[in-house]
């Protein structure tokens, strides 16, 4: 796919990034050849290959679903104007 000054104009608007003349030329070229790469990539035939998210194959790490209260109560509510108990105490709103 070949990419004109006019599009290199309107992404970097879209972007709200600063082209220059010299900049936009150049730029032509090398969006023009990325596209042409990813056309590449579209012509291989991937329908065996199975959906993965990481090159390398790796395990979960599993730990135990505990519930816990993080132990950070104390420090949290430590620089709260008003705290009561490891609450933060709040001036009543509504009667």
């Amino acid at each position: 796919m070949q990419i004109n000054e006019e599009t290199v104009r309107k992404i970097a608007h879209l972007a709200r990034v600063k082209v220059t003349q010299d900049e936009a030329k150049a730029l032509e070229g090398e969006l023009s050849a990325i596209l042409t790469w990813v056309g590449e990539l579209d012509e291989v035939d991937t329908n065996d290959v199975e959906p993965m998210t990481s090159a390398v194959e790796t395990a979960m790490k599993m730990r135990e679903d505990e519930v816990t209260d993080g132990g950070y109560a104390p420090r949290v509510t430590k620089n709260a104007p008003m705290s009561e108990d490891n609450f933060f105490v709040v001036p009543k709103v509504v009667e």
